[in-house]
């Protein structure tokens, strides 16, 4: 009965650390998500931004495993340059290390007021501070589950069977690293099994070397569950996810025999011997990021010839399961991501015409035909596969579901269209006439663009979430847009009046492309009317003002 009692205890403990990770990971989602994809996408121009971007989106998610399966889809959708997507990686890997280092410094006195403030603040009616909510009670959780593990592994500890169990371990490093990857993966998380590991050997009762090896395994199992999420992914998403594995794997293959010196160095160190788990993760993290930045062209090219591009298979890639139509929610799930990814396609269209328009470069607007002709396909393809759901197990929550992704579907379709149709032969005009906007005009219009992208890119949140919040604020920002088309327009009205040479020359470009930039954020702006609708916030297509 004791034994069960302590397992009960321990697995309880850990339960309530995944669970305050995964709050952690659920409230910024919600309270910053965009804000987090879009930093994230912005701030990886360069090798030392790259690094600070994926160490400050892992310390926010507190999860490596979200970081990694974010820029893989980045780097699939070439917002991320891929020689960069690995550098990003090294400093979520440290960010993970210094999260754990963070929390084995004794704050757990701080549990009960982060989940009173957690629990107040998701009250509010506003979405980001629920999701800030959410974050904090997680976080409290989380300290709350280290204070449980110490108490639940205190009797573990004394055991007799994990004494002989530890030095069957010490006896088979290999064994012992095997054993800690997969805790890891079981549990999808290295930071789970490195806490675990910090509460059973709280009182020197583990050698510092067996320490440091299941240390190694928690790392090389943590790179696992992003590769085994993205095993149907196209390739250029894929070579993320195991460029990373490589170079955990590499660096635990070098750090194992070495377990023994780490110790001594350890024991000699100033540190605390209950933080050595915590102290070995963070400096193996440290090491290998300083070892493998500037090895990253290399890996590139690594995963790059393990994974040749298959660019058939990208395009013929679909959500849509005919096994499925009989289970209208698990169809209407495929259909929604799939309707996801015509957004994907879109905003990569609109990326390719602001860059055209920026650099003057054609060859920017080469695929944007092609682009448009897959969002046809794919947006035709949505509308016949809705039409086929079993109509008998559709629920009145599930036909309004369904029509709101035909709906979606349609208006990226018509977005897509505009960007083919208007905005890139506008583009090509320009640049084949060597034609040059003002320089206000310029500045208006890439505004604009700019607007647009992070439009599209709320519109995809809205679509996946539901979130009336994010909803009403993009009908908001179309108002927006609107007012910012009419002003442009009236400013360069008066750059013609004033006999302004490139406004002249650029007049009927300038003018037709902010009314295409207008009309899409009109159909972007579309996906939150349902969802306002719904929630009683919108009257005769307007917001009702707030009381």
């Amino acid at each position: 009965m004791e034994s069960l009692n302590i397992s009960i205890n321990l697995f309880g403990a850990v339960a309530l650390l995944l669970f305050g990770l995964s709050q952690i990971k659920d409230g910024m989602t919600r309270a910053f998500g965009a804000k987090l994809r879009i930093g994230l996408a912005a701030g990886t121009r360069g090798e030392f931004r790259s690094f600070i971007a994926g160490f400050v989106a892992t310390v926010a998610l507190q999860s490596s495993t979200a970081t990694a399966l974010m820029v893989a889809s980045f780097v699939e959708k070439d917002l991320i340059v891929p020689a960069m997507a690995q550098i990003v990686l090294l400093g979520a890997n440290v960010g993970t290390a210094t999260t754990a280092w963070i929390v084995a410094l004794g704050l757990g006195w701080l549990s009960p007021m982060l989940i009173l403030a957690g629990v107040i603040l998701s009250r509010t009616k506003s979405a980001p501070r629920q999701g800030a909510g959410a974050a904090l009670v997680g976080v409290g959780l989380m300290l709350l589950s280290l204070h449980l593990l110490s108490a639940a592994t205190d009797p573990i500890r004394q055991s007799p069977a994990l004494s002989l169990f530890i030095t069957l371990l010490g006896n088979a490093w290999p064994v012992a690293l095997i054993f800690s990857a997969v805790l890891a993966v079981l549990a999808s998380s290295s930071l789970a099994i490195v806490v675990l590991i910090l509460s059973l050997a709280a009182n020197g009762s583990i050698d510092t070397s067996l320490v440091i090896v299941l240390v190694l395994g928690a790392n090389l199992g943590g790179a696992i569950p992003p590769v085994l999420a993205t095993l149907k992914a196209p390739a250029a998403a894929r070579r993320v996810t195991l460029g990373n594995l490589i170079v955990r794997a590499i660096g635990c293959i070098a750090a194992l025999p070495l377990a023994g010196y780490g110790a001594v160095l350890l024991e000699m160190s100033p540190f605390s011997h209950t933080n050595f788990a915590v102290d070995a993760h963070l400096l193996f993290n440290l090491a290998v990021a300083i070892i493998a930045w500037p090895l990253s062209p290399l890996l590139l090219r690594a995963t790059t010839a393990l994974l040749p591009e298959q660019k058939q298979s990208e395009a013929d890639r679909s959500y849509l399961d005919s096994h499925d139509l009989n289970r209208p929610v698990a169809a209407l799930a495929g259909a929604s991501r799939e309707a996801m990814l015509v957004g994907d396609l879109i905003e990569r269209m609109l990326i390719q015409a602001h860059e055209a328009m920026q650099y003057n470069d054609l060859s920017k607007l080469a695929d944007i035909s092609a682009l448009e002709g897959r969002v046809d396909r794919i947006q035709h393809g949505i509308k016949v596969y809705v039409s086929k759901v079993g109509q008998d197990g559709l629920t009145g929550k599930d036909h309004r579901r369904a029509m709101d992704i035909v709906e979606y579907a349609i208006n990226l379709e018509h977005i897509g269209d505009i960007i083919e149709k208007g905005i890139r032969p506008e583009i090509a005009k320009k640049i084949n006439l060597g034609l040059q906007f003002s320089n206000d005009g310029k500045t208006e219009l890439e505004h604009l663009f700019t607007i647009t992208l992070d439009n599209i890119r709320v519109a995809q949140t809205v679509f996946a979430t539901q979130n009336a919040d994010l909803a009403r604020r993009l009908v908001e920002v179309k108002e927006d847009v609107r007012r910012l088309e009419k002003q442009s327009a009236e400013r360069h009205l008066q750059r013609l009046r004033d006999g302004r040479a490139d406004s002249i020359q650029t007049s009927s470009v300038h003018l037709d492309m902010l009314r295409d930039l207008k009309r899409i954020n009109a159909h972007i702006a579309s996906v939150a009317h349902p969802i306002l609708d719904q929630s009683g916030l919108l009257s005769e297509s307007r917001i009702k003002q707030a009381l």
